[in-house]
């Protein structure tokens, strides 16, 4: 697997300064977005996908081991508060569960039988898609939890950084990001980490959007959860109702903190209830209604 060959240009890494040590790893790094634009046609196929399941009801799981299940849960993690999804719509699964998040449980990756009773215990069905992560592409708890979904019809979405590999030939979309050997041979969380991270930034990105949670380039399903979030949910109101941020405040307010409404209320001069229903017909999607 490339993933686990030396790098011939960090065979003498011992032996480096600590620059001449980070100018190479830098290097190397800079070799990774190419990679990724090369699958940008497999990524932009599982966003459709996703935002298939996700408008039809279905939940989006992501599954990995060591740094591709950390990376997993990572980015569930931040879409409730990015776009106001309920926490149940995206859940990262990783093997050896909450603990192996802090503490390295390394056999757990080998556990087949986790790998199928993790999906089972969350009644992964046929509207749910899971997008199953591992830099080899042969991770056993990963393929046992892509073969359980398949088994029960959800749609699959393979991500791995070596290809071909198991993995990528038993999904329903094949991502594959070949970022060569690392730079410390096999430490797949320095360059296939890096890759993984930026797809999974497109993947929750782009479905998203595409599911109505972005107006322009902001995050109007936002939630407001600290002073910080609640200064962007106000500036959000008053730009895009055009309207001063003391009535753009009141709006807030009227609308339960929710930007979206607020900003309906601002723009066509209806109230609460008037402008939750235009969102509700058209699922949330604001650019339709302004």
């Amino acid at each position: 697997m490339l993933t686990e060959k030396p790098n011939s240009n960090t065979l003498h890494l011992h032996q480096m300064s600590a620059l001449e040590i980070v100018h190479t790893m830098n290097s190397e790094d800079a070799t990774i977005a190419k990679s990724v634009q090369q699958a940008l046609p497999e990524i932009a196929s599982a966003v459709g996908l996703i935002a298939r399941r996700l408008s039809d009801g279905g939940r989006l799981f992501y599954v990995g081991a060591g740094t591709s299940g950390r990376l997993g849960v990572l980015d569930a993690s931040e879409c409730p508060p990015t776009f106001g999804t309920l926490p149940e719509m995206v859940q990262g699964i990783m093997a050896g569960g909450e603990m192996a998040m802090t503490d390295a449980v390394e056999g757990a990756e080998d556990d087949h039988c986790a790998g199928e009773d993790t999906m089972r215990n969350k009644k992964v069905a046929h509207r749910d898609v899971v997008v199953a992560i591992a830099a080899s592409g042969t991770t056993p708890f990963v393929l046992a939890a892509v073969e359980y979904a398949r088994r029960q019809g959800a749609a699959t979405v393979g991500l791995a950084c070596n290809s071909p590999s198991p993995l990528l030939e038993n999904v329903d979309v094949s991502i594959g990001v070949p970022v060569g050997p690392e730079v410390l041979a096999g430490s797949t969380r320095l360059k296939a980490g890096t890759a993984q991270k930026m797809v999974l930034n497109m993947l929750s990105t782009a479905t998203m959007v595409r599911l109505g949670k972005v107006y322009q380039n902001r995050m109007v399903d936002v939630q407001s959860t600290n002073k910080k979030l609640e200064r962007r949910a106000l500036e959000m109101v008053s730009e895009l109702g055009e309207v001063s941020k003391e009535i753009a405040a009141d709006l807030l307010q009227e609308s339960g903190n929710h930007v979206k409404t607020a900003v309906v209320m601002a723009k066509l001069g209806i109230n609460s209830d008037g402008a939750k229903k235009l969102l509700e017909a058209e699922n949330g999607h604001l650019g339709r209604i302004l």
